[in-house]
């Protein structure tokens, strides 16, 4: 079946069709709820969420973009919600203007021990250090998603670097 049949099926709420997209899709969203979760079990209830949310809206997919970058951005949008509902996120009201630049070159730290510190950060600092870092988004746009300003986006951005940085200068010390 293809993407758009099978989209078609979604929406006219097909369990089969639904269990399909769910096998295509599950893969790449729990990695995406991964990077915004503190472990595995807390990834999995925001995939879970995110399913739930993709089929409840998918008969507002236009066909308009690519239907991945559209489910992607419900799984941020569904994990986002969910903290601030939480209210994991508190707004800090310091600007930190320079951003502190994480050195990883010459350590031989593996992607999942990084992971795994990313994963360690407290909320609002890991929400915003895999929204800027690895999704690309700005601080503005950031700001947006998680109700706060520019500069709060730049200081928690700033504070999350700061202790990857001290996690990996400790990683090093151990490895040496």
């Amino acid at each position: 079946m293809d993407l758009e049949e099978l989209i078609h099926n979604c929406k006219n709420g097909n369990r089969k069709a639904q269990a399909e997209l769910y096998r295509r899709y599950s893969g790449i969203l729990f990695g995406m709820c991964l990077k915004y979760s503190r472990n595995k079990t807390e990834a999995e209830d925001n995939l879970h969420d995110s399913f739930m949310t993709i089929f409840d809206k998918v008969d507002q997919f236009g066909f308009k973009g690519s239907f991945e970058g559209w489910i992607k951005r419900i799984t941020v949008n569904t994990v986002l919600q969910k903290y601030r509902k939480d209210q994991y996120l508190n707004v800090v009201s310091e600007n930190i203007e320079d951003e502190v630049e994480v050195e990883t070159e010459d350590t031989d730290i593996s992607l999942s021990t990084l992971l795994g510190y990313i994963q360690e950060l407290p909320h609002k600092y890991r929400l915003t250090f895999n929204l800027y870092v690895l999704d690309g988004y700005s601080h503005k746009e950031i700001g947006e998603m998680l109700g706060t300003s520019t500069g709060t986006s730049k200081s928690n951005l700033a504070r999350a670097k700061a202790i990857l940085r001290d996690k990996i200068e400790k990683a090093k010390i151990n490895i040496a």
